[in-house]
């Protein structure tokens, strides 16, 4: 993936320490769907170590629950639904902060971020004095007139990559592959370039944040932790849709992120849909990735299988860099 613009801060408290309740009247945000109670959560065997009371997340103990048990990533997305509201945004704070940890792992990389370049003989731009000062000290002991070409201007250069981010929703992707695909979607948004389209699908589209948008990207990953799996696959649709985005984008390289099982329940055109897309990758359950292959095979697109929520940042710098010739 590409490296971030500035991100917001999470909040919570660092060194492992438990986040207590918040001052009463605090909020983490509207909430979509039901709620879930305490006893329902208590039926996770790690939930009584996480939450030891009311309203407290130990974020030392599910730190360590998550890394030695994905099942824990299930939980803790249960939990930023809590009908709890200080356990529901402790849990919701963890996540971001989780996501943001992993975003910011492994190589940085400049590719995809607007970023200011300077140019030398270009008519506009902001002058960039301290370049200049040496192109008019050579003009001079040249003793020839300054040129355009003695002046160095500053610009924006162009993003090169374009991402748009598609989630599956459906039914086949619930819990604790929801929360891995989830995941991995909230860290490309924290990571991503300005242009960069978030969507997640089952019987219909639903477009989180288009690709030119002013969504701060923290609050994009929170409703991504917040998606329910339910309903049918239309892929098809959701492809389509992640198209439509990309055909507004600036930037040259346009790629399609999939995080899906890619079991399709309706007999549609996806295939066909999938092949006009300028560059297509897939992060399938690790479980379940059968179908991924076989459509990546039909397709040309580049493929994964998410063992760990946490590995899948390194697997799709991976495929991103493996960019075919011909794209």
């Amino acid at each position: 993936m590409t490296s971030p613009p500035a991100a917001p801060q999470v909040g919570g408290q660092a060194g492992g320490q438990r986040q207590r309740p918040q001052a009463r009247g605090a909020k983490s945000g509207p909430r979509e769907g039901k709620t879930t109670g305490r006893h329902e959560l208590s039926r996770h065997a790690r939930f009584a170590e996480i939450s030891p009371a009311v309203g407290v997340l130990d974020e030392q103990a599910a730190r360590r629950a998550l890394a030695d048990d994905p099942s824990a990533f299930e939980l803790l997305a249960a939990m930023t639904t809590a009908t709890d509201e200080n356990l529901r945004a402790a849990a919701i704070r963890l996540c971001a902060a989780l996501v943001l940890d992993r975003a910011r792992v492994g190589r940085v990389s400049a590719r995809g971020i607007s970023r200011l370049r300077p140019v030398r003989g270009a008519p506009d731009g902001d002058l960039d004095i301290d370049a200049t000062l040496e192109g008019v000290s050579a003009a001079r002991a040249e003793a020839r007139p300054v040129a355009l070409d003695d002046l160095t201007t500053v610009q924006w250069a162009r993003a090169p990559t374009a991402f748009a981010v598609v989630v599956d929703r459906s039914g086949s992707m619930n819990g604790a592959r929801l929360t891995a695909a989830a995941t991995v979607a909230a860290a490309c948004a924290l990571r991503a370039p300005a242009e960069h389209a978030i969507l997640s699908f089952a019987g219909t589209v639903d477009v989180i944040r288009p690709l030119v948008s002013d969504i701060v990207p923290a609050a994009v990953a929170e409703r991504l932790l917040r998606l329910h799996g339910h309903g049918v696959t239309r892929l098809a649709a959701a492809l389509q849709a992640a198209q439509e985005q990309l055909a507004q984008a600036r930037a040259p390289r346009r790629v399609v992120i999939l995080l899906s099982d890619c079991r399709s329940t309706d007999d549609d055109d996806t295939v066909a849909t999938a092949r006009v897309l300028p560059e297509l990758i897939i992060l399938a359950p690790a479980g379940d990735h059968e179908q991924a292959a076989h459509l990546a095979g039909q397709t040309g697109a580049r493929w994964g299988a998410i063992d760990h929520p946490l590995d899948a940042a390194g697997l799709l710098d991976r495929l991103l860099e493996t960019r075919p010739a011909s794209a």
